[in-house]
């Protein structure tokens, strides 16, 4: 009974705390915008868009920029820091190169930092803090938008052999700091999902474990803390899309290692949020959540949170495609079988690595009862039809562009035959997908891997076309998507 009255009182310590803390959240989150980086607007950004940034932060006496290493391909490692507190946060970014969503909401904090509002709030921090941030650890992994560095390396699990300069950078910074609190900051899948639920896990989280049986010191424990906050922060603007990463060791890990050396580290994971291609959305959730964590740091609130709140947080699980299709009638050698359809609608890089185009696939397909979807299309007592190819050859991307697109989708094509495709054609700008003079179709054969272009009849007319693997009602008034495919 003790023992419970205890936990009741830390738990009604902790929704006091958080109403404390809630107040600087709100603010923060509704003046968003006018501190938001905006020559950071996408998520294909390069060590080079950085360098203005990190030039004018070097001019301002309220910070220090510091050249903490160099990349395998010759780009600067920087460390920004700002306060003069004993206690110190470290937070770095973008050690696999495809994942910038934090490093973008690391200069929107850094503007907030700089600006004169928030005075009492920023003295709490500044004075009791000492901020100091790593922002793209992985450069060349960003100028290529991959995962790991020029190496092959992924330099998350470079903890021990440290074989990469990037780990031995981190390292080396993280020892010179003895940083109190380490904000290990990363982009995850869209396709993950909050456990047993259709939300995406938007933001996922992880107190690293230290040790293979998953002990819990007082370093762990308080990290478990400072994400128990922020969960209930992001509660209130993304309800039910926060996430929790299996906490299995992983002794090559950075997280799990920098946990055992003594900073108490949060793992943040940022996912999928719907119609955010950009990530602006979670950028934002990050800049808030993160400076909100920073905030009751240096107050020390998050002393009295309870433990046990963290194990609470659903786990992360993998079960969303962008488009799932539901109980579809589909027609094979002469049956009607029903069948559910995930689809993932695929990027593609152009080369440079500033943008992209779809190249989308049937992900699985069956039952998929137990998946969900950021779209989802009911489609009982509708039935699979193959698309066909526009009978007229057309001569070039003029004439293509004079077609009727509704008209041509509403008879059910959904190829047109080009005579001539202009040689740097990589994708078509229509809802159509455009083919060569001599190319053939291929028969309609649903299987994980191939391009999802069909369309779905009701009571025998064509009310859908899926081309590309975006889903068009054939009623509406415009039909577009963001790219075809060119099969020449």
């Amino acid at each position: 009974m003790k023992n419970l009255i205890i936990l009741f009182l830390a738990f009604i310590c902790f929704i006091v705390l958080r109403g404390q803390d809630g107040n600087i959240t709100t603010q923060l989150f509704d003046t968003y915008e006018a501190y938001k980086e905006d020559t950071l607007n996408k998520r294909r950004i390069k060590h080079q868009d950085l360098q203005p940034l990190l030039a004018a932060y070097t001019q301002n006496s309220k910070f220090k920029v510091t050249k903490v290493g160099t990349s395998i391909g010759g780009k600067s490692l920087n460390l920004i820091s700002i306060g003069t507190g004993t206690t110190d946060v470290f937070l770095w970014s973008q050690m696999h190169g495809d994942e910038p969503t934090a490093s973008q909401a690391i200069f929107d904090i850094l503007n907030f930092l700089d600006s004169p509002d928030f005075e009492s709030e920023k003295e709490a921090i500044l004075s009791n803090l000492t901020v100091h941030f790593l922002p793209m650890l992985n450069p060349d992994g960003a100028e290529l938008f991959q995962r790991r560095n020029l190496l092959g390396v992924d330099i998350n699990r470079d903890a021990l052999r440290l074989q990469s300069p990037e780990s031995q950078t981190l390292k080396r910074v993280r020892d010179s700091l003895e940083a109190d609190f380490g904000f290990n900051l990363h982009d995850q899948s869209t396709y993950y999902n909050a456990e047993r639920t259709e939300k995406p896990a938007t933001i996922s989280f992880l107190a690293p474990a230290y040790n293979y049986e998953k002990d819990i010191n007082e370093v762990r424990g308080n990290a478990m803390k400072i994400i128990v906050f922020m969960n209930s922060i992001l509660q209130k603007y993304a309800p039910g899309q926060v996430g929790r990463y299996n906490d299995d060791f992983e002794p090559r890990a950075f997280g799990d290692n920098i946990q055992k050396w003594g900073t108490s580290t949060i793992l943040i994971e940022s996912g999928g949020y719907p119609e955010d291609t950009e990530k602006q959305e979670i950028r934002k959730l990050n800049y808030v959540s993160i400076l909100s964590a920073i905030f009751t740091i240096a107050k020390e609130n998050y002393k009295d949170i309870p433990i046990s709140e963290y194990e609470k947080i659903p786990e992360n699980d993998r079960k969303l495609f962008d488009l799932k299709i539901v109980s579809a009638s589909y027609e094979l050698m002469g049956k009607k079988y029903l069948i559910d359809l995930g689809i993932n609608q695929v990027e593609v890089d152009y080369e440079g690595h500033n943008d992209f185009w779809y190249s989308s696939r049937i992900w699985d397909q069956g039952d998929l009862s137990t998946y969900y979807g950021y779209e989802t299309f009911d489609a009982n007592e509708f039935t699979i039809r193959t698309a066909q190819v526009y009978p007229k050859l057309v001569a070039n991307m003029d004439d293509l562009k004079a077609l009727d697109s509704k008209t041509v989708l509403r008879q059910g094509f959904g190829y047109v035959r080009l005579k001539s495709i202009p040689k740097a054609a990589l994708n078509a700008p229509f809802p159509f997908h455009i083919i060569g003079e001599n190319f053939q179709t291929p028969e309609l054969i649903l299987k994980p891997g191939i391009n999802p272009t069909f369309f779905l009849e009701k009571n025998g007319k064509l009310t859908h076309a899926v081309i590309n693997g975006f889903l068009l009602d054939l009623e509406s008034d415009t039909l577009e998507i963001p790219n075809s495919m060119i099969f020449r």
